[in-house]
């Protein structure tokens, strides 16, 4: 059984000598995270898709690592919170959109190792979003997240608009007519790498793309297309297209093996009766499963790659969580996990390295729906095989992919194992935190 990691000062200077082996040739491992909006793992070439158009992507994967079993949370928001801290949502998702100001973050890690930070594109941690406007002030800023730099989609309103968007940059709001958004926040990301080349950074790139409204890119063949399939299509490959360009980049500017790109999305492909995604994988129909806790709202594609470090044309089954990002990425850099911390990832640096490692063997899932929070969230635990939730339902995932048979026979062995970790983790989450309540807010 997998323990919990309750970081010590030992512990996290044992991270040190695998992670700067890259340092001994004078440079620190920069970082750029990806991540795609609503975009399952089907839609990709190098999971065996032939209906979209990801070549990008899949020569990342053809000259890095892809992992078959990442598990993200079934929305965005939680998904965010949870790899941007390495934390269980148990452990500290108080609200739909707000991540909890006290919460020490990648961005905090990576500039107190040095780092240049900066994150482009969709943040959400805010608070005060569509769905919870009584949240407004409550989150995290993205220069209080860590983050020397931001260009994100405007903070006050929440506003996302492809077309006419409004941006935060630094802390100011922009406004861009007739400008197709994802385009820029690419051009921001491009120039942060020109800016910082000689320095060590990290980029959080969270794109908008693949998320609705489907709409035509500045590539479709028709600019003025209603159709939701097709839309989302050209929208995947114009996603995979700008991450060509930050791959791209990185070669102009000589970067590419100091540089590790991790490349996953936040939850699956949009689905539902109206407008809903419906892809094609192995000759099966894999109908978009955003926000149902089935490997079709869950299971994402996670791609690494950094040429001479990253094993070229590696796949592994190692199951990987979204907590597991932070102690990677420490793992990779050396960047420095703050003693004392309660951890609940696990990190893949080794893998990444060509070792072994010690995978995790189960992933714990703590789930409030849109805007949260719920008297009874969904909470399971899961395996490569077997998934139990905490109402007892066991079920088969090898057999009943959509969970539509619970296992009433049989089983016993992963009933028992998945729930001693139901069993590890706290009974329940957290409520909202207000700093304005808090007398200790402000004082280190």
């Amino acid at each position: 059984m997998q323990r919990r990691h309750l970081l010590k000062g030992v512990g996290a200077a044992a991270l040190l000598p695998a992670a700067l082996s890259h340092a001994i040739k004078g440079k620190k491992t920069n970082v750029i995270l990806i991540l795609t909006d609503d975009t399952g793992y089907e839609v990709f070439g190098c999971y065996g898709s032939t209906q979209y158009k990801t070549p990008r992507v899949d020569r990342l994967a053809e000259t890095g690592m892809r992992f078959n079993h990442c598990y993200s949370n079934p929305v965005c928001a939680p998904s965010r919170v949870k790899i941007m801290t390495g934390k269980s949502n148990v452990r500290n998702y108080v609200h739909w959109g707000v991540l909890d100001p006290r919460e020490r973050t990648l961005g905090h890690m990576m500039k107190d190792a040095g780092y240049a930070t900066c994150v482009a594109g969709k943040w959400q941690l805010e608070g005060g979003g569509t769905f919870a406007p009584e949240t407004r002030g409550a989150g995290t800023l993205p220069r209080d997240a860590g983050f020397d730099e931001h260009f994100c989609y405007e903070l006050k309103s929440g506003q996302k608009d492809y077309w006419n968007p409004v941006f935060t940059v630094n802390g100011q709001s922009v406004q861009k007519e007739n400008t197709y958004a994802p385009t820029l926040v690419n051009d921001y990301v491009l120039d942060f790498i020109d800016r910082k080349k000689e320095e060590p950074f990290f980029i959080y790139y969270p794109l908008w793309l693949t998320h609705g409204p489907f709409l035509p890119t500045p590539d479709s063949a028709d600019r003025s297309s209603t159709a939701s399939q097709q839309n989302f299509e050209d929208m995947v490959a114009y996603m995979d297209k700008l991450v060509g360009r930050v791959v791209d980049k990185l070669d102009e500017a000589g970067l590419r093996e100091d540089t590790l790109i991790l490349f996953t999305a936040d939850n699956g492909s949009p689905g539902g009766a109206k407008g809903g995604i419906v892809s094609e994988l192995h000759g099966r129909k894999i109908d978009g499963g955003k926000g149902k806790t089935t490997d079709a709202g869950t299971r994402v594609a996670l791609v690494a790659n950094m040429p001479g470090t990253v094993p070229a044309g590696r796949v592994t089954d190692d199951l990987v969580d979204f907590s597991d990002m932070m102690p990677t990425m420490a793992g990779m850099t050396g960047a420095p996990l703050r003693s004392g911390d309660v951890i609940d990832g696990v990190s893949f640096a080794p893998q990444l390295r060509g070792r072994q490692g010690k995978p995790r063997d189960w992933i714990y899932m703590y789930d409030e729906p849109i805007p949260g929070p719920v008297p009874n969230p969904t909470i399971f635990a899961r395996d490569h095989r077997w998934k139990l939730y905490n109402d007892g339902r066991l079920y088969d995932i090898s057999k009943d992919v959509l969970e539509q048979n619970p296992v009433t026979q049989g089983g016993s062995e992963a009933r028992r194992k998945l729930q001693a970790v139901l069993d590890s983790m706290p009974s329940e989450g957290l409520k909202i935190y207000r700093p304005e309540t808090d007398p200790m807010a402000g004082r280190g």
